[in-house]
């Protein structure tokens, strides 16, 4: 598969304060790949700098061989990226209906608008019957929902999870992983940064580790799953040595 975004070299950071170090990363047309790591190693700075809400100081961001580093937020919308951010950043105080409409405002989603909309509430039943609440009224994972839906509104190529499930409910949890593995199933590429480890490595085709803003590891997903020193870190799982056998 050819690469639909290409990250070479990337420094982030918040003024004096650096957080991402030289990170290099490759994302497959029809993939999903992952981002993993603990908190503050750097994974919603990644995402804020793909998406333009944060300027990287080095490196390079190429995107359908496109290098985009100095495009504007809504540039990249209409090129075909769109985040999910974490905390999901709905608008409290608009309805289902009009914070979908807002997702849709962007040139290349105007041809699509109304299949899109069609194509939200069958994935999400539950918006369809919230259409005309608030979104603030909306419970957690509700409006993680409408901040995924939003998002699709605006006919992405590819698509930036950002700890989509952070906070949820286990059996909300659930309702967002079967979404993405719809959207998957669906041939949508999509980058997601994700604490459930387990859980985001048997999706993902590819996985990269990220320690202290660098790139400690890769490999594909269900191999890291094996992997001692994920399994260890994240998974809590302390590979220990078989006791040796004495014959009697």
């Amino acid at each position: 598969m050819s690469a639909i975004l290409e990250v070479s070299d990337l420094h982030v950071g918040y003024g004096a304060v650096k957080v991402v170090h030289g990170v290099s990363l490759l994302v497959a047309q029809g993939s999903v790949t992952a981002l993993i790591g603990g908190n503050g190693a750097g994974k919603t700075t990644i995402m804020k700098a793909l998406i333009g809400s944060l300027s990287q100081s080095a490196g390079t961001i190429v995107y359908k061989s496109q290098n985009i580093g100095s495009l504007r937020p809504h540039e990249r919308v209409n090129l075909g990226l769109a985040l999910v951010p974490e905390g999901r950043l709905i608008f409290p105080q608009l309805t289902v209906e009009e914070n979908l409409r807002i997702g849709g405002i962007v040139p290349r989603a105007q041809s699509c608008k109304g299949k899109r909309h069609e194509e939200i509430y069958e994935l999400f039943p539950r918006l369809h019957q919230r259409r005309a609440q608030k979104g603030g009224t909306l419970s957690g994972g509700e409006q993680q929902m409408l901040a995924l839906g939003r998002a699709l509104m605006s006919a992405p190529d590819l698509l930036l999870l950002d700890e989509p499930t952070l906070g949820l409910a286990p059996l909300m949890a659930d309702t967002l992983f079967a979404a993405i593995e719809a959207l998957q199933r669906g041939g949508m590429t999509i980058l997601i940064a994700e604490q459930d480890t387990p859980r985001t490595l048997a999706l993902a085709d590819r996985a990269y580790v990220i320690e202290n803003g660098k790139v400690a590891f890769d490999g594909a997903g269900k191999e890291l799953l094996d992997d001692p020193r994920v399994r260890e870190a994240y998974l809590g799982i302390s590979e220990q040595p078989s006791p040796i056998q004495h014959n009697p």
